[in-house]
Parts: structure tokens; C-alpha cells; sequence
């Protein structure tokens, strides 16, 4: 007879595994830390790796995102000579049979020079000027450029004459015929006249005004006039004693001109002795 062990307990069936998506794939993720280290570090956490591998390509992304991002770009190498013409060397050969070699024209050297334009006519350097997109200005600051200015005069040009005309825009000062030039572009012609000061009028005194005395009446002459013993006779006439000190008469005695009794008080012969 037989004995067969016991069956064993019952296990149930292991769940299947998840289906992993595509953005799960390490190849997928390893190549995102190498070139875009911020997607294949979410991409990481998000794989079916291991915690550790997660912290491992999590520290090794970031060190290499932050030595890709604070590291100094390469320098170019340039080529001095590049931006430069290379100066053409000929060779010449002499008497003696060894070639000596010159050394081509710079573009300095080809280049047309500035003619001498001061004394001409704009009319003169108009060419000149519009092919090399020169420009003309007044040469007196307080003066307007017209449009027809064919007949002005140069006064002033830039570059000096002689200088390559590529070497700055070509620019000419004009001043109007029979103006003559100033000593320096953008100076004043009309100077402004100053304004004379005016002089004080002389203050003339008012004449003072002074009242001229008021005439005293003569009284009407009547039957006492001729009598001596109260009137000093004549045709001066006292009011009062005030009149007669104020005249210097005083004192009147009898018989003087312009005595009267009323002037004479106590009766005396003498008016106003006090």
C-alpha cells in the first residue's frame, strides 16, 4: 500500500504584471538624461525601476544638467586673417636672377581721393556728393539752407582733401554768395544788436508857488483927512501895528508916512513903539 504525501496548501495565482507604456522604456529614459535631463528625470519616477536606481539616475541627470547649464561655452577660434585681405605678394625678378616681392596696393591705395572742393560751387561737388551720399549744410548756424543752393560757396568740406572719399561721408558747408565765410562751421552771422540804455531825464524842481501879499485898501479920503494932528498924510495906509513891523516902519512918529491914531493908542506922537 501507498502512502502519498498530502497535496500541498492551495496558492492563488500571481497577478499578471502591468503592461508597461512606452514612455516607460529605459532605453527611452537613459537617452532623455543624456540630452533633455529634466524629462528623464520625471520620466525616471515614473519607470518600473528600482527606488535606488531611481536616486542614482536622479543624481547622476541633475550633476550633468548643472555642468551643461554653468559651463562657459567654447571659444570660436577666429581667424585673424579672415575678416582681413591678405595683401597679394608678386615676385620681380632682377638683374642678379632673385625675385624680390612686392607687395600688392592696399584698398586704401586704390580708392579715389577727396578733391579739394573749398572756393567751388555746390553746383561743382553736387556729383560728388550725391554718389557718396554726402550732405551740405549752412555754414552760419542763424541761416536756412534753401532748396536751390547750386550757386553757394564751399566754405568748409569733410574729409580734408587728399583723404580716401570712402573713408567718411562727404559732407561740404555753404554760405550764400557774396556772404563771406566764418572762421568755423556754425557760427553766428547776424549778431544780435543790444539795445541802447536809455538815459535818466534830468528832474527839473517845481517852482514853489509863493502868495503874493494881499494889497491893503487905501481909505477913502474925507473931511478929516487934512488934518495933521491925526494922520501923517501921504499914501501909506497901516492896518494895524502888526503891518507896520512887519513893513519896518515901526515906530511911526507924527507926520510920518502911514501914522494914523488909531495906530497910536495912549496919543503920544509915537505909534507902535512896543
Amino acid at each position: 500500500m501507498h502512502v502519498y504525501p498530502p497535496p500541498p496548501p492551495f496558492q492563488p495565482a500571481p497577478a499578471p504584471m502591468p503592461v508597461r507604456r512606452w514612455w516607460q522604456h529605459p532605453a527611452l529614459i537613459i537617452c532623455l538624461l543624456v540630452f533633455l535631463p529634466p524629462a528623464g528625470i520625471a520620466l525616471t519616477w515614473m519607470s518600473r525601476w528600482s527606488r535606488n536606481k531611481k536616486i542614482v539616475a536622479t543624481v547622476l541627470g541633475g550633476l550633468w544638467f548643472l555642468l551643461f547649464v554653468f559651463s562657459d561655452p567654447p571659444e570660436e577660434k577666429t581667424d585673424d586673417a579672415k575678416g582681413a585681405a591678405k595683401p597679394t605678394v608678386t615676385a620681380t625678378v632682377t638683374s642678379s636672377g632673385t625675385p624680390t616681392p612686392t607687395p600688392a596696393p592696399s584698398k586704401t591705395e586704390g580708392a579715389p581721393a577727396m578733391p579739394s572742393l573749398v572756393g567751388g560751387t555746390y553746383a561743382d561737388s553736387e556729383q560728388l556728393l550725391t554718389d557718396n551720399l554726402g550732405r551740405a549744410y549752412a555754414a552760419y548756424k542763424d541761416v536756412e539752407l534753401p532748396a536751390d543752393h547750386a550757386a553757394w560757396t564751399v566754405c568748409f568740406q569733410r574729409p580734408d582733401a587728399g583723404a580716401p572719399v570712402s573713408s567718411a561721408v562727404p559732407v561740404v558747408y555753404l554760405t550764400a554768395p557774396g556772404v563771406p565765410c566764418p572762421a568755423s562751421p556754425n557760427a553766428v552771422l547776424h549778431k544780435p544788436t543790444p539795445k541802447p540804455t536809455p538815459k535818466p531825464k534830468p528832474t527839473t524842481p517845481k517852482p514853489t508857488h509863493t502868495q503874493a501879499p494881499v494889497p491893503t485898501q487905501e481909505p477913502t479920503p474925507t473931511e478929516d483927512a487934512g488934518d495933521d494932528s491925526s494922520s501923517g498924510g501921504g499914501s501909506v495906509y497901516y492896518a494895524n501895528c502888526s503891518a507896520v513891523r512887519a513893513a519896518g516902519a515901526a515906530p511911526i512918529h507924527r507926520g510920518d508916512p502911514g501914522y494914523d491914531s488909531h495906530l497910536d493908542r495912549d496919543g503920544d506922537g509915537v505909534a507902535c513903539e512896543r
